[in-house]
């Protein structure tokens, strides 16, 4: 009898042990754009180990699909989207509120493989028959980025709208993020792809040549970051969201070849990055 009650005893200090460790470990979900998978992973890391017992769970997409997945109730306590189009979306469905802000900037880039068979070195070759383009999905906010891009060059003497007409007439892919642009260039899937220059990562750098796009053709995109009406965890989110636009933050963002939203001090990156 007595062993039992000991028994029992080592029972339930074993499950209040055990229920004190998981109530301990707090889960934080962070819906993100699906280029800032590298920076954001990183920059999960630096939060969590100043924040012992956090978990940030990331779920990486294109801004659309996260808008729109907001917008069914998918349970999400911070979106980080491409542009503000997205994150106007996900505002009007209800799930955020006027707490957004510009964590973060970026530009576009025109990448070719490495070996680059259609010998492609400026913009005005997208427009040679034959040329293989990959560009994102409509909706995609890269995509919207490419759209202004193209208003520009079509409104450019340079190229005109004649030009215009054969970079949309040789693509022949759009993909549902700026990842599966850049991925299908890096593997030789087709000629030319327009990502961020953030896409430029360290995993594909061998396998792809960028090609800057003039300064006055380019454009910037603003990405938006804001926690969610319906946060469980608000107090944890807005640490988070304080973390990425601290100088901390923002050096990994900068690092992987972002725009910091502010000046910072000179950011040290580690090798490969």
């Amino acid at each position: 009898m007595k062993k039992s009650l000991l028994l029992i005893a080592l029972l339930v200090v074993f499950v209040l042990t055990t229920s004190s460790a998981v109530s301990a470990q707090t889960t934080l979900i962070v819906f993100a754009a699906a280029s800032l998978a590298d920076a954001f992973e990183e920059l999960a890391d630096g939060f969590e180990a100043a924040n012992p017992g956090v978990d940030v769970l990331f779920n990486f997409a294109s801004s659309s699909d996260l808008a729109a997945q907001l917008a069914e109730g998918a349970p999400a306590d911070v979106f980080a989207s491409a542009n503000n189009r997205q994150m106007s979306a996900a505002q009007d469905a209800g799930r955020i509120g006027s707490n957004r802000r510009t964590f973060v900037r970026n530009r576009l880039v025109l990448i070719v493989p490495s070996d680059n068979p259609a010998q492609i070195t400026s913009l005005s070759d997208l427009a040679n028959a034959g040329v293989q383009i990959v560009i994102a999905a409509p909706s995609v906010p890269v995509r919207d980025y490419t759209d202004t891009l193209l208003e520009r060059l079509a409104a450019d003497s340079t190229y005109g709208e004649a030009y215009r007409t054969a970079f949309m007439g040789n693509v022949v892919s759009e993909e549902q993020n700026v990842r599966q642009v850049a991925a299908k260039i890096a593997l030789g899937e087709a000629d030319a792809g327009i990502v961020y220059t953030s896409d430029v990562t360290p995993d594909i750098s061998e396998s792809v040549t960028a090609i800057p796009i003039p300064d006055e053709l380019n454009t910037i995109a603003s990405y938006p970051i804001a926690i969610t009406d319906d946060t469980s965890s608000p107090e944890l989110a807005r640490a988070f969201v304080g973390y990425v636009l601290s100088n901390a933050g923002q050096s990994t963002l900068a690092c992987w070849n972002f725009i910091p939203a502010r000046l910072i001090p000179e950011a040290e990156c580690t090798a490969g990055q």
